[in-house]
């Protein structure tokens, strides 16, 4: 047994990039996934590949702006498997763009997805995890939630330093037989660096993200804190390219 095997892991933003390949690799160790995100054909793509290689596996559109779909999520895990042991909070949105461009609507999109969806998503599981004496929340923080990114990244790094807040607070409230962990990715291959509007911000993301390394190496940093004994907690994980300063 590997710690892995037969527990029921849901994540959100599990269409591509690090959702994608933590859904995968979690599945091929024999863990039952449930995976949400709004691009319900790639959702059904992935569940299509691990069962054909003899996984577990289900999926539901999800919009984690909406409790009411966060909410449907949790249920699909609990009709499908009977229980859920982690939720791993990933949807994440990255708009990179000086202050002075105003862009408020980008501003509350990352509020909205990076702060209240991982906030629906605890409030979802939470009584789960509370009825069943047991639990695992994976929150997916930044090293721009350990350092402020600026000039360009102030306002997702403030959403980003609330994931690590909330974190520390919940693990603080209820760590007695629920653990928490927060993963703190550097430049990792994914979609994140599409998010932002603003073409100079856009050009310098593009370039940073030359550095990057796979979306596996968050995965398997995430299948390492699930895979501790249920008396350890690995309360955060930061990793980086080695070549990235920041």
């Amino acid at each position: 047994m590997n710690n892995i095997e037969n527990k029921v892991i849901v994540i959100t933003g599990a269409s591509s990039g690090l959702g994608e390949a933590t859904a995968r690799l979690l599945a091929k160790k024999g863990a039952k996934v449930v995976i949400g995100a709004r691009r319900t054909e790639k959702l059904e793509a992935i569940v299509h590949d691990i069962r054909a290689e003899g996984g577990q596996a289900e999926f539901i559109g999800v919009d984690v702006t909406k409790p009411h779909e966060v909410q449907a999520l949790i249920e699909k895990a609990l009709s499908a498997f009977g229980q859920i042991d982690v939720l791993v909070n990933n949807a994440g949105l990255m708009s990179i763009a000086p202050l002075s461009e105003l862009k408020v609507d980008e501003w509350d999109r990352m509020i909205d997805i990076n702060i209240k969806g991982v906030l629906y998503g605890i409030a979802a599981t939470l009584p789960v995890f509370q009825k069943q004496n047991f639990g695992h929340f994976i929150n997916l923080s930044s090293v721009a939630g350990v350092k402020v990114f600026s000039p360009g990244g102030t306002v997702y790094s403030g959403t980003k330093f609330a994931v690590r807040a909330i974190s520390e607070g919940l693990r603080h409230e209820v760590g007695e037989t629920i653990r928490t962990t927060t993963i703190e990715p550097g430049a990792i291959e994914s979609e994140l660096k599409f998010g932002s509007s603003h073409k100079e911000s856009s050009e310098f993301v593009t370039d940073f993200y030359k550095q990057a390394i796979p979306a596996d190496s968050v995965a398997r940093a995430i299948a390492y804190a699930i895979e501790q004994p249920a008396d350890v907690d690995i309360n955060e994980i930061v990793l980086r390219p080695t070549s990235q300063e920041f």
